[in-house]
């Protein structure tokens, strides 16, 4: 018989106490991870200065905050439709709305108007119109507002004539504005409704 090269080690024949005598060790260095754990990581930048968190988002003006360029002659105004974005690219949203005065019947001519907050806070200021895409005074009323892309996009329905009662839009068209510069600059593309 050949003799080994290596000499009989007591411990490459484990036992139970060797296996308990391992999951003892185990658990204190488990234990001893836990009750050693380090503070709440924060983020840094180069040299160790903290960096502040986000801020939170800009709110949107508040429609009902708002007092309307309409001559309702004692009636309530009423938002009919309300759109948010940002329309400038200054990443705080303004909000678009289409307003009337509540009437008992008919089709109340609408305003679509834009709202911004003035400085101010982390919310910013009261909010307030800061332009008016369509006035009321062209007797036209609002069938859809959205904001996409930075655009306000509107369906608006209008009158051919005085003579058609108010009741019955007989004229519809898609309008697009784009804040351009220092003002809002609309492209139309015009579609006849059928009589």
């Amino acid at each position: 018989m050949q003799t080994p090269a290596v000499p009989d080690l007591a411990h490459t024949h484990a036992r139970p106490v060797h296996w308990l005598a391992t999951a003892v060790a185990m658990a204190a260095v488990v234990a001893a991870a836990a009750l050693l754990q380090p503070g709440s990581a924060t983020a840094t930048q180069a040299g160790g200065v903290r960096t502040a968190a986000a801020p939170a988002p800009a709110l949107a003006p508040d429609p009902a905050a708002v007092t309307y360029p309409l001559e309702c002659r004692g009636a309530p105004s009423v938002v009919a439709k309300r759109a948010t974005g940002d329309l400038d690219g200054d990443g705080r949203p303004e909000t678009v709305v289409a307003a009337h005065c509540r009437a008992g019947s008919g089709t109340p001519p609408s305003g679509v108007y834009v709202l911004a907050r003035g400085a101010g806070g982390p919310a910013g200021g009261a909010p307030r119109v800061v332009a008016t895409l369509v006035d009321p005074g062209e007797r036209r009323s609002v069938g859809g507002l959205a904001v996409r892309d930075g655009a306000v996009t509107a369906t608006l329905f209008g009158y051919s004539s005085a003579d058609v009662p108010s009741c019955c839009p007989d004229q519809k068209e898609t309008v697009k504005w784009r804040w351009e510069g220092d003002k809002f600059v609309p492209s139309a593309a015009a579609e006849a409704m059928g009589a």
